[in-house]
């Protein structure tokens, strides 16, 4: 139950990001069916899809959550994570940006802005020394064969593979 409970509390980070901070900033949604509604559509659908996809990887292969008061037991490195280090918050920069466009708002895309770079300050000075102390060489390796952002063009696989 302790477990489920976790996984339930961990979806108000992406719940805060992609629902209700869009919310609280933007009140006058205006939907266009333009190539930017549709473009928009495409980048919140895949965004969806990929933050679904790096919940379900930490929950079944890091036995924890994206939640910090829940974090994951094992490190995470296959799949999407072997392109990129933080495909979560790639998804959920996308769908924010999708956001933006969907709605032609100016207001979510500075917002989509902001979380990047939070993310950005966050992952250098919080996250990537804490998994450093947390899984030792087995994710400093990772982190230089891994980009942060950029996804390299073929999947990285350990030495011990």
């Amino acid at each position: 139950m302790k477990i489920i409970l976790n996984q339930l509390g961990s979806l108000i980070l992406p719940i805060n990001a992609l629902i209700i901070i869009p919310l609280l900033i933007e009140r006058n949604f205006t939907i266009v069916a333009d190539m930017e509604f549709a473009g928009g559509m495409v980048l919140v659908i895949a965004g969806v899809i990929l933050l679904i996809i790096t919940i379900s990887m930490f929950i079944r292969i890091g036995r924890g959550t994206l939640a910090p008061w829940s974090p994951t037991k094992n490190l995470v490195i296959g799949g999407v994570y072997s392109y990129v280090r933080n495909p979560m918050i790639t998804g959920v920069a996308w769908a924010l940006l999708g956001e933006s466009l969907f709605f032609h708002s100016t207001a979510l895309f500075t917002w989509f802005i902001l979380f990047f770079i939070i993310n950005s300050i966050y992952f250098i000075l919080s996250e990537e020394p804490g998994l450093a102390k947390r899984f030792g060489e087995e994710y400093l390796e990772y982190k230089r064969n891994v980009p942060r952002w950029i996804p390299r063009l073929t999947p990285w696989k350990p030495k011990s593979e």
